[in-house]
């Protein structure tokens, strides 16, 4: 049976934040380890776990943005150029801004901000996942979430725990009906990373159906299922937005990077392709997954690196098969082309293949299947996983920041 009229309306933010607290200190535990973890193992080999956090690889891009503006570039002996163009703003202006205010380094401001970001999109991950599964399925997903992998990131001055809390939050906003909030968050995570197409295009896709819809007596979802038939037993039904406040919404979802890509455009002088073109100096761009598909098929050339070739082709399934159980289970609109979307652009780009695991952090709404599964198991049995999945998670992260890293 599904709930349609006890949670019509979104608890206000005491009740929602007494609600999601289990799932955010159970974030924050998770995390905590990853930390400790990295820290014991840096000690061991000589090296700082906080430089390891916020200065190497793309933190010292974005640090270098916000200490200088941009106009910084590499230019390598093949030929490529390296520019600082390619990494959106809104995490330098937030360094910038925290290194005013308080005594902290441009790297040290990004780790701030990514920790309060990643408790941000730890909570809206639980507002999502509440919303349309109810709350064990909430905690589950956030927990899930920490537990990645490569979770590691998600502490680091990156842009990932920024674009992933506004994403989450301008989903649920659309899953809410907050058309104008919803279009305002999907702009500013057009200023966080070019995935923010993602959440445009999920803003748009709900946008266009709660416009081409009925404006009959049918019930209406604000999530973009046509006849508000819900997915799952925390679905909720809001009355029909105005469509002054969903045209609102997507005329601003698309500003943030719109902006950005304009302004590149200009400064290169290439016109509104300079950001592609900026791209190509880094070697990044969107063949579809051949590149992608190149790289994994030189894995079978020798029998050690085989296995790690069928490795990567188990983990592609594994995406891919999850995102078929999210399309089954009937998951909102938004959450599906969302999900969709970030998953695409990660494994069809170009880009250099290392990063993908991290590009995909933010896809949270794939996580969503084994959250739910994980709710209908005992306490006791869902708290042996997930914390086997957080010493996983903590141990990986450690080895993996002392070696080679996220690119």
């Amino acid at each position: 049976m599904t709930d349609l009229q006890t949670r019509a309306a979104p608890p206000g933010p005491v009740a929602a934040l007494r609600r999601a607290a289990p799932a955010l200190l159970g974030y924050a535990a998770v995390r905590a380890l990853g930390l400790l973890a990295l820290a014991l193992w840096s000690a061991a080999r000589d090296k700082d776990a906080y430089t390891l956090l916020t200065a190497r690889w793309d933190a010292l891009w974005y640090a270098r943005v916000a200490g200088g503006g941009y106009g910084y570039e590499i230019r390598l002996p093949n030929g490529d150029v390296h520019s600082d163009l390619a990494f959106f703003p809104l995490l330098p202006w937030l360094e910038r801004l925290l290194h005013t205010a308080a005594p902290l380094s441009y790297g040290g401001a990004g780790f701030l901000v990514s920790l309060l970001a990643s408790l941000a999109a730890a909570w809206g991950i639980f507002a999502v996942a509440d919303r349309v599964y109810g709350r064990r399925a909430g905690v589950g997903a956030v927990l899930v979430w920490a537990a990645l992998p490569v979770g590691i990131v998600q502490s680091m001055a990156y842009s990932e725990s920024l674009f992933t809390a506004l994403a989450a939050w301008s989903l649920y906003a659309v899953l809410t009906g907050r058309w104008v909030t919803a279009g305002a968050l999907a702009s500013l995570s057009g200023l966080t990373r070019p995935i923010g197409l993602a959440v445009v295009a999920a803003v748009w896709a709900a946008g266009a159906v709660s416009l081409l819809r009925d404006r009959g007596a049918r019930p209406a979802d604000p999530s973009g299922r046509i006849g508000g038939t819900a997915p799952g037993p925390g679905a909720s039904v809001r009355a029909r937005a105005p469509r002054t406040a969903v045209v609102i919404g997507m005329l601003l979802a698309p500003l943030g990077a719109a902006g950005y890509v304009l302004w590149v455009g200009r400064r290169t002088g290439r016109g509104p392709l300079g950001y592609l073109h900026v791209q190509a100096g880094w070697r990044n761009g969107f063949d579809g997954g051949y590149a992608f598909a190149r790289f994994v098929a030189a894995k079978f050339t020798s029998f050690p690196s085989a296995l790690a070739g069928l490795g990567l082709i188990a983990g592609v399934g594994l995406l891919l098969w999850l995102y078929v159980v999210c399309v089954r289970q009937r998951q909102p609109l938004p959450l599906l082309v969302y999900g969709g979307v970030v998953l695409a652009l990660a494994l069809c780009a170009s880009s250099y293949f290392g990063s993908k695991p991290r590009l995909l952090l933010p896809a949270f709404p794939l996580l969503l299947p084994p959250a739910v599964t994980l709710s209908r198991l005992r306490t006791s049995r869902s708290a042996a996983v997930l914390g086997c999945l957080a010493v996983g998670s903590a141990v990986y992260g450690a080895w993996w920041l002392n070696g080679s890293g996220p690119p």
